[in-house]
């Protein structure tokens, strides 16, 4: 059995279990307030093998099984688990600075990890095609990933009320996977830097709203 079907049988097991026991999802779930008041750091990782329902279960896992093999194949199965998990980290590590002062927020799901993949994956062939729900025609990668930034980054600036999305753990996944990628794979990553620019341009734009800025936060 290899990695990427591990991390899929691990991932499913644990969220169908904490389906039928919401006191799992409480104690585990990434929550600020826990975390900040209480020291409870096991939610920074924790929280990456629970989803709220079946569908945000089966749609981050079929994502994973499609761009895993992609990252197995230029990293190996310890550069694919690094990413993973790295993601899942980085991304609850944003959200835990950007939400800081919302005790209150909370999220449950793979998705940083999923992002980190598909990103790391995006940095190693950045024209791989991308087909989205209901577009009968594949989108470049780099393509993909300029609108996917763009939209996440524009959702965490005009945050609304009904949106339950966890945007800043899927850019902080994303924004692992692809500094892993690069770090990794200088050579690749420099051949395909014009694509990575382009790419990356949101989420400069972000930085420099969180950090210089300091709009969010």
């Amino acid at each position: 059995m290899n990695i990427l079907i591990l991390f899929i049988i691990i991932t499913a097991i644990i969220s169908f279990v904490a389906f039928n026991n919401a006191g799992i999802i409480e104690k585990y779930k990434f929550s600020v307030g826990p975390i900040l008041h209480r020291k409870e750091y096991v939610r920074l990782i924790s929280s990456g093998f629970l989803h709220a329902d079946i569908m945000h279960l089966v749609f981050n896992m079929m994502t994973l099984y499609f761009f895993g093999p992609i990252v197995i194949q230029a990293f190996g199965n310890v550069g694919f688990a690094v990413v993973y998990l790295g993601s899942i980290l980085l991304g609850n590590f944003l959200s835990l600075y950007i939400y800081q002062k919302q005790p209150w927020y909370s999220a449950v799901g793979a998705s940083g990890g999923v992002s980190g993949i598909l990103f790391a994956s995006i940095a190693m062939i950045p024209d791989i095609g991308i087909y989205i729900f209901f577009i009968p025609i594949p989108i470049k990668g780099y393509i993909f990933g300029l609108l996917y930034f763009g939209y996440s980054v524009y959702m965490m600036m005009n945050p609304r009320q009904s949106d339950n999305i966890g945007h800043a753990a899927h850019l902080g996944g994303a924004f692992f996977g692809l500094v892993y990628a690069v770090a990794v794979a200088p050579e690749t990553a420099m051949h395909n830097a014009l694509y990575l620019g382009i790419m990356s341009l949101p989420l400069i734009y972000l930085g420099y709203e969180i950090f210089v800025r300091k709009r969010i936060g």
